[in-house]
């Protein structure tokens, strides 16, 4: 299916779209920590792949099949808040896609 850097890249993407508005300041962070190839690739697949429910599907598939430690999820968690944070704003959508996340990784 996807590397753990694909995998990464997936989830960080999927935070920034969560409320419909990726804002550059996401994107760059974004793409700051991942190679551009993996970027660029993973990017495509969220936009294609359309609904949330298929998204977080994918997410769960990945976390069900692979050894992902417990400090790989904190870290994970990590770099989830400071996408949500990159904007500095925070809004209802990405509470809820943080905590629902947070839930798939603790």
């Amino acid at each position: 299916m996807w590397t753990k850097e694909e995998f990464t890249t997936y989830v960080l993407l999927y935070v920034a779209h969560c409320n419909h508005i990726e804002t550059q300041e996401e994107s760059l962070y974004i793409s700051s920590k991942i190679e551009e190839a993996v970027y660029n690739k993973m990017h495509t697949e969220i936009v294609m792949d359309g609904d949330e429910e298929r998204k977080l599907s994918k997410i769960t598939e990945y976390l069900e099949d692979n050894e992902y430690s417990h400090e790989d999820k904190k870290e994970l968690l990590n770099e989830i808040k400071k996408v949500i944070f990159a904007d500095g704003t925070v809004d209802h959508l990405e509470r809820k896609v943080f905590a629902s996340l947070k839930l798939l990784l603790d």
